[in-house]
């Protein structure tokens, strides 16, 4: 009974660890820092955990899977671009465009 009892509880574990977004996580930048995108809402924030702008929210994308849409914010100059992200395996390839025509992309790698 035991046994049944921990195969459950790590079948439902597992289930709930497939349900969060492949978007979701811990990224380091191009520039060295690292950003957390984390669900809020109906959307996933971007928030800096290190470097100079430590727990400033520099984006909000919608989307699943591998494609989101929103926006992006540069955190130098404080401007805030429609942005584009896309996973491919570890690596999240973020842009941020102005028109959308002047675009500017980095990729960024799963800690």
């Amino acid at each position: 009974m035991r046994t049944l009892i921990m195969a459950g509880i790590l079948l439902a574990s597992a289930g709930l660890t497939q349900a969060a977004e492949p978007i979701e996580g811990n990224w380091k930048t191009e520039s060295g820092e690292t950003a957390s995108i984390a669900d809020c809402g109906k959307s996933f924030c971007i928030t800096l955990k290190s470097g100079k702008y430590v727990g400033k929210t520099i984006g909000k994308l919608a989307g699943a899977g591998n494609a989101y849409t929103g926006q992006v914010t540069d955190p130098e100059n404080d401007k805030t671009y429609e942005g584009s992200a896309k996973i491919s395996g570890a690596s999240l390839k973020l842009q941020g465009c102005v028109l959308k025509v002047f675009c500017k992309t980095q990729t960024w790698t799963r800690l």
